[in-house]
């Protein structure tokens, strides 16, 4: 199309899921970043190519909007690193702005009813700590010359940084003071002995070399090396540079949500799916007793080899190593010998998808706890249990990613 470069001025509508807010410009959306609803703003198109919408920076502000502030982080910005979408709105007001991305998504594909109490009375909790240096677990991308950084906005083309204002700043200072020769990408995580582990990988994204540094030594270490995480009470194993929350206080904040809409009682059986490390399920273990049952479903057999050290204390709990798609699923139901519960699932950002979610609702659950990173397959996984016999009762969502347009959920499904 032949927008691609444009600049006009519009006046900005309201948030949209992914980052940007929506405007029109003759009888066309244009979905703009940088800036804020209410606002007007001259904007310059730097993608075109669909006959009903455009993509645009905000590059000048005429008329600002009260909950504009200034960058904290100077790499921010039109043009440059993509890493974060709000960096120039009040926290505050992006714990609005995602609310509002939330409840559109359970209202456009969850067809819930806008006047729906636990839709219209959803809000984004802050988590403590700020919202800067949260990100304990990162992956930066590498250029041809070996400098660190993160990639511009839907681009290949990476921006070099000194820094990163919301990573945790010796998880920062080990990637981003140094070059990574040949190198695809940099994962970096920090756990909480402050033990940062590196892992160099690949442009196929497989690790090359992972090193260990803690209080000032720097080790070698195996691909498989372990981090201590703590939460709910307790430490958990997990690999280096494996998968767990984010921000440091997620984890504690998503298993309190967890519990208190599982209600787990004794002797119930949980079926905790994309399990990862075992948090979830091992937290809801002891509420079941020993006459209860938890089983924990991951696919990653090095997630599953440290849930099995996490839970190995937990008699009532057990691992098994598997894919939760739905013929998978099926086969793990017939198994079980017993209809779970309560059901908790964490899936990726994609969602459990139709298939998986009318499996678990035939199960009959009381309660299925539904842990969410994208809003959009909330809403449709949502949709998909409603026409399976089940209905969103309660959810609550929380800013496990500050600065940024992600944000997290934790949902309450129960027969209808």
């Amino acid at each position: 199309m032949g927008w691609t470069g444009d600049e006009f001025e519009v006046t900005v509508g309201p948030v949209a899921h992914g980052g940007h807010c929506v405007a029109r410009h003759e009888g066309r959306v244009v979905f703009v970043r940088h800036t804020l609803p209410g606002e007007r703003v001259r904007v310059r198109v730097t993608e075109d190519r669909h006959p009903g919408f455009c993509r645009a920076d905000a590059v000048e502000v005429l008329e600002a909007a009260p909950a504009r502030v200034e960058r904290p982080c100077p790499y921010s910005g039109p043009g440059r690193c993509g890493g974060c979408d709000w960096q120039h709105v009040d926290p505050a007001e992006q714990h609005r702005l995602k609310a509002a991305v939330v409840r559109e998504q359970l209202v456009r594909l969850g067809r819930l009813d806008a006047g729906d109490p636990v839709v219209s009375g959803l809000a984004v909790e802050a988590l403590p700590g700020g919202a800067l240096r949260w990100r304990s677990r990162a992956r930066f991308a590498v250029d041809g010359a070996g400098v660190p950084g993160l990639r511009r906005h839907r681009s290949h083309d990476v921006v070099a940084l000194d820094d990163c204002p919301i990573t945790v700043e010796p998880a920062a200072r080990a990637v981003l003071t140094r070059r990574w020769p040949g190198a695809g990408a940099v994962d970096v995580s920090i756990d909480s002995t402050g033990a940062v582990t590196t892992a160099r990988l690949d442009h196929r994204g497989r690790p090359q070399l992972v090193e260990v540094q803690h209080a000032g030594e720097e080790l070698p270490a195996e691909p498989t090396g372990r981090a201590e995480r703590r939460a709910g009470g307790r430490d958990w194993e997990v690999e280096g540079t494996g998968f767990w929350q984010v921000h440091p206080a997620a984890a504690d904040a998503l298993v309190s949500a967890i519990s208190g809409f599982a209600a787990v009682a004794e002797g119930e059986t949980v079926l905790d799916l994309y399990a990862g490390a075992g948090l979830f399920g091992g937290a809801l273990a002891p509420a079941v007793g020993e006459s209860g049952r938890v089983v924990c479903v991951e696919a990653d057999p090095g997630a599953c080899a440290a849930a099995d050290a996490n839970l190995g204390a937990l008699p009532q709990a057990e691992v098994w190593q598997g894919e939760v798609d739905a013929d998978g699923l099926a086969e793990l139901l017939e198994e079980l010998g017993a209809a779970p519960d309560v059901v908790v699932l964490d899936p990726p950002r994609a969602g459990a998808g139709k298939a998986v979610s009318r499996l678990l609702a035939g199960t009959g659950a009381r309660a299925i706890v539904y842990v969410a990173c994208d809003p959009a397959a909330l809403g449709r996984d949502v949709s998909a249990f409603a026409e399976a016999g089940y209905r969103l009762a309660a959810v609550r969502g929380f800013d496990a990613f500050p600065m940024t347009a992600h944000v997290e959920c934790v949902a309450l499904l129960v027969p209808a």
